[in-house]
């Protein structure tokens, strides 16, 4: 297939893209920086320069694609439509990546939620996260018009990625701020806890949905779970750092801004791949950040 997909330079956008190319579809992949064509060209990546709020150039895009994937921001709801107006009545497939906050609470780090959510669960979503939802919602809805639309929403991913871009969000953040400071901290106890993914497991998802997923389809990504103070005595132990150290939201927030302090690391996000499982057949290799963290990951 020709593939038309956002994000090709990110981290997730990136992993998928080479995936789909080692699988023998070609891909075309948007980029806003110029300089990084040539290197998604030595990827075997078709660059396309432009952004999201560039309207005219994806629906063009998405008009000549088979299939678009849409992996560059959860919360542009434009893209979205961009695409939506282009490929209405086409039955082209368009893959959504939306992310497993949009369940997350604000546990402040100090508590376990017992709310386990899979895709027949009904959901709790927080007002912060209702406008995300609201796309993923928006994309469900087009299956009805003529659209083989798919939500894919991965909880953390972990791992060394396929593109440009070979690292996530939430672990090198951590490391980055203990590099500065000496120390590994996480909000509150740290006893909340997140789904969690390796990207290659993600990669193969993006992969199946694209041959299997009927219209209309939601499934979240994980294989297994860690707390953030399991995760953070990890990582203190692979960097050869003392205790890990808490401090309240408060002061998180003061240095790592509110979204991170409270629904980055401070929430519950807890999630089952009930679907993806038994309606695609996938079957993720990759089963444990912490022992990842611990014997894997680059330092």
């Amino acid at each position: 297939m020709n593939i038309f997909l956002t994000g090709a330079n990110g981290f997730v956008g990136g992993s998928v893209a080479t995936r789909l190319i080692k699988a023998g579809h070609a891909v075309r992949g948007l980029v806003r920086d110029p300089k990084k064509a040539e290197q998604l060209k030595a990827l075997g990546i078709e660059p396309v320069i432009g952004s999201l709020d560039d309207h005219d150039l994806l629906v063009a895009e998405a008009r000549n694609a088979d299939a678009v994937i849409d992996a560059a921001n959860s919360d542009h709801a434009g893209a979205v439509e961009s695409f939506i107006e282009a490929l209405k009545g086409s039955n082209k497939v368009l893959i959504h990546t939306s992310g497993s906050s949009i369940i997350g609470d604000d546990a402040q780090g100090n508590y376990l939620s017992d709310n386990i959510f899979d895709e027949d669960t009904p959901f709790i979503v927080e007002a912060l996260k209702q406008p995300r939802y609201d796309i993923d919602l928006r994309m469900m809805k087009a299956a009805n018009e003529g659209i083989r639309t798919v939500v894919i929403c991965p909880s953390n991913i972990y791992g060394v990625g396929g593109g440009l871009t070979d690292h996530s969000f939430q672990l090198p953040f951590l490391i980055a701020r203990a590099r500065e400071t000496g120390v590994v901290r996480i909000v509150g106890k740290g006893v909340n806890s997140w789904s969690n993914v390796h990207i290659e497991d993600v990669a193969e998802l993006f992969l199946l949905a694209l041959q299997k997923a009927p219209a209309g389809a939601f499934y979240f990504i994980e294989n297994g779970e860690a707390s953030f103070a399991e995760i953070g005595a990890a990582l203190a132990e692979r960097m050869g750092l003392g205790p890990v150290q808490s401090w309240p939201v408060e002061e998180a927030a003061k240095h790592w801004g509110e979204m991170h302090a409270h629904y980055t690391f401070g929430t519950n996000s807890r999630v089952i791949a009930k679907r993806a499982r038994a309606e695609l057949g996938w079957a993720p290799r990759n089963s444990s950040i912490l022992n990842w963290v611990k014997t894997e990951m680059p330092l």
